[in-house]
Formats: structure tokens, C-alpha cells, sequence
């Protein structure tokens, strides 16, 4: 299939089929731009679960293989299903904190039961998304992407000090790990401002495997532990292998911010198919964002069932259309059976799950503080006037507060800790109703 011409800045579109050794050579650095960020979450969530090694491993395994069959679906679309775009899907950091809200107060069961229950939401948000930009407007979406952000950073600053394990040890913050955590944070920085694309692009990987090699020197990393395992079998996926449990308090907490993640679709599909070369306007533009937004919640669903946590689509990977000039959803098949194919081999799962709280803390730290700068440039872009400033002075008032005194909420029940533990679900919430409510004359 010959290039397409009517974009300057594309050599291949999305129907085109690159030649094999450059359709892989695209595949990999899409994977190496996307790979820490789909295990991440779990990693971050079994931590602070204090989950065993084998649980773990297995977590970010099905991480894998769910992105990679969300990816398939968004590329390959399925009637109304998907963007038909070269969309990568992943697991989605917005979900960390009331996920491990949930967790807390009823485990993997609890977690994945309102995982699956909650995704309807953005699943009809799809089928009336334009009637609720009305409601979800840049400034509520900004406030919820800025939560996200700040909230986050606390859990990279635990990791950074050595994590939940440490605090029990009484560790926490040793010399140690702090000097781990800052050596990979320094890492990332240097390779992500060097001139070289393929340094930048796979900045968060070497800095993840100098922090690795570095606490494997210091004897931080548990090498018995990883001969215990077994990696002669496949790590087979198993619908709810851990059990579903239900908690309406929960599914509330996260059909929210599966609401926020609908907003962010929206965004990312539009940005790909300007850089794609595709129209934003007219039906065929409405038709690929409701089928992207659509295969999002949809996948986040068979994410649930698979023992993985929700799926939206990677910002990030836009980026890297528009660098190598390739938007060939045809790559994007080839990503997917990348994914599908490292989550099947338990040595993948084990040998990140070993990874020191404090190596996963360095380059999270960076990667939070970047959310967090997302949603500020959303707001900034706003016109910042008296309503405006009551909005964001009460939702971050709210979800900061909750954030950092957590205790605020002991005396509630379980159904309103569920709801408001997290302070990007209370945050967004006031965020929404604020700014539904909140009437001021100029």
C-alpha cells in the first residue's frame, strides 16, 4: 500500500499496512512508551493491599493481557464497538485511589464487583455524550484531572520511601530507599531532555532499570523469593478468579470517575484523528468518539471479569503518531498481541512485582506530577471568573481535605466512607454539583 499524500506529516494512514519490519518497529515503541504505565497501577494497588508476590505477579499480568485485548478492539472496531483508530488502551492511573478505597474495606472481590458494575456508566455516556458535556464541562474535568494528580503523588512519595512493607519494618524513609527513588527520578529526567527521540521515548524504562540495578547491588531485591515461583506454566486467564462482591457505595465511587474517563476518551480520540488526519466534525467524527468511548467502558468491563483493573485509552501514544508519521491501526494488532503474549508468562508478572516499592516510586513521582500539570492546563485554559473560583476553591477544599486527613471520614458508615474515602471522587463530585448549582451575577 503506497503512503498516503494528503497529510505532510503522515507516511502511513489507517488503513495503510506498513511493510512488517517497520509495522514492528512502530509496535515497539508504542510498547515502550505504554508498558510501565499498564503495570503500574497494580503494582501500586497490590502494594498497598499487601498483597502476596504470586497475587501480584498475576495482577500485572492480566494488566497486560487486558490492554492487549482492549487495544484489539479499539483498533479492529466491532460494529459500533471501538474508534477503528490506532488507539492504545491501558490501565488507567484515575482509578488508583478509590480502588484501593475499596480494597480496604472488602478486597479483590469488592474492588473487581464494582470495577464490572460501575462500567455501564461510561458506556451510556457514550450513547449521550453530548447532552452531558452540559453537565461535565473542561473546568469540572480539569478540577478531577488535577485531584488525580495530587492525590496520586502521595502514593509515589510512600513508594519512594520504601512503601507499605517498609512502614512496618520500620524503614521507611531510610537512606536506602530514598536514594534509589531519587536516582531513578534523576534518570528519568536526564533521558527524557536528551535530543535523542528513542532515549526520551523509553526515558521511564531505563530509569526503572538503573533504580532496578541499582537496589539489586544493594541487596534489595528478593532473588529466593523469585526462585520459589513457577514459570514453566502459562498464567492462564481466569474469569473472576478471585470472586465478585458488591457494594453500591463502591460502584458509585468509581462510576464517577468512569464518567471523567468518558471526557478524557473524548479527548483523546479527537486529538488522534486530527493527528490521523480524520475530520472532528460532522457524523463520522461523533460516530468514532461514541464507539471509542463506548469499547472504553466496555473494556474496563471485560478488564473486571479478567481480574484486571479498568482500561482507557493512552494520551501518551498520540505523540507517537505524530513522531513516526505511522497511524496505521494495522500496528496497533500487532501491539496487542505484544501485550496479550507478556501476560501470558508469569516471569513477566514476577520479575516487576519484585521491583522494590522505591525503584516504582521514582518514576511515578514524575509521572503523577505530569497528571497533575494535565489538569492544571485544562483549567488555566478556562476563563477563570467568580463562580469559577468558588467551584475550585470548594472541590479542592473537599477532595484535598479528605486526601489528607483521611480520619475526617472514621465515624461515617462503610456505605459513605466508600463513597467519599477517596478525595477524587469527593472532589468530583462536589466539582460537578458546584458548578451545576452555584449561580453568581457578574
Amino acid at each position: 500500500m503506497n503512503p498516503v499524500s494528503t497529510e505532510p506529516d503522515l507516511i502511513y494512514g489507517i488503513d495503510d499496512r506498513p511493510p512488517l519490519k517497520e509495522t514492528l518497529f512502530a509496535a515497539l515503541q508504542h510498547l515502550l512508551a505504554i508498558f510501565v504505565a499498564i503495570i503500574t497501577p497494580p503494582l501500586i494497588i497490590a502494594s498497598s493491599l499487601k498483597l502476596d508476590l504470586e497475587t501480584t505477579g498475576f495482577l500485572v499480568s492480566m494488566a497486560l493481557f487486558a490492554s492487549g485485548v482492549s487495544t484489539f478492539i479499539q483498533c479492529r472496531k466491532f460494529g459500533p464497538l471501538g474508534a477503528g483508530l490506532l488507539c492504545i488502551q491501558g490501565t488507567s492511573f484515575s482509578f488508583i485511589g478509590p480502588i484501593i478505597t475499596t480494597g480496604m474495606l472488602g478486597g479483590l472481590p469488592l474492588v473487581f464487583g464494582a470495577c464490572i458494575a460501575a462500567a455501564p456508566v461510561e458506556m451510556i455516556i457514550s450513547r449521550t455524550f453530548r447532552y452531558m458535556r452540559h453537565i461535565i464541562t473542561p473546568l469540572v474535568s480539569g478540577i478531577v484531572v488535577l485531584l488525580i494528580g495530587l492525590s496520586l503523588i502521595k502514593v509515589g512519595v510512600v513508594s519512594c520511601g520504601g512503601g507499605y512493607a517498609a512502614m512496618d519494618e520500620g524503614s521507611f524513609g531510610s537512606a536506602q530507599h530514598v536514594g534509589v527513588a531519587a536516582s531513578v527520578l534523576l534518570s528519568v529526567l536526564f533521558f527524557n531532555r536528551c535530543q535523542n527521540k528513542y532515549l526520551r521515548m523509553s526515558s521511564i524504562v531505563l530509569g526503572l532499570c538503573i533504580g532496578y540495578a541499582l537496589s539489586f547491588a544493594l541487596g534489595m531485591v528478593d532473588m529466593e523469593v523469585a526462585a520459589s515461583q513457577r514459570f514453566t506454566n502459562l498464567n492462564i486467564p481466569l474469569p473472576f478468579k478471585y470472586g465478585v462482591e458488591f457494594s453500591l457505595s463502591s460502584i458509585i465511587a468509581l462510576g464517577l470517575v468512569y464518567l471523567i474517563t468518558a471526557i478524557e476518551a473524548t479527548g483523546d480520540i479527537t486529538a488522534n484523528s486530527m493527528i490521523s488526519g480524520k475530520s472532528i466534525t460532522g457524523d463520522s467524527y461523533l460516530k468514532r468518539v461514541s464507539g471509542g468511548v463506548l469499547a472504553d467502558g466496555f473494556n474496563s468491563l471485560l478488564s473486571g471479569i479478567f481480574n484486571s483493573f479498568p482500561n482507557s485509552i493512552f494520551a501518551q501514544n498520540n505523540g507517537i503518531i505524530q513522531l513516526t508519521g505511522v497511524a496505521s491501526r494495522y500496528v496497533g494488532y500487532f501491539i496487542a498481541g505484544m501485550l496479550v503474549l507478556l501476560g501470558l508468562f508469569p516471569v513477566v508478572g514476577v520479575l516487576f512485582s519484585l521491583m522494590p516499592d522505591a525503584v516504582l516510586g521514582g518514576a511515578t513521582l514524575l509521572m503523577f506530577g505530569t497528571v497533575a500539570s494535565a489538569g492544571i492546563r485544562i483549567i488555566a485554559a478556562q476563563r477563570i471568573d467568580r463562580k469559577a473560583t468558588l467551584v475550585l476553591a470548594v472541590s479542592l477544599s473537599l477532595g484535598l481535605g479528605v486526601e489528607l486527613m483521611p480520619d475526617i471520614l472514621q465515624a461515617a458508615p462503610d456505605s459513605v466512607r466508600g463513597i467519599f474515602g477517596s478525595g477524587i471522587t469527593t472532589g468530583g463530585l462536589t466539582a460537578i454539583l458546584s458548578n451545576l448549582l452555584i449561580r453568581v451575577k457578574e
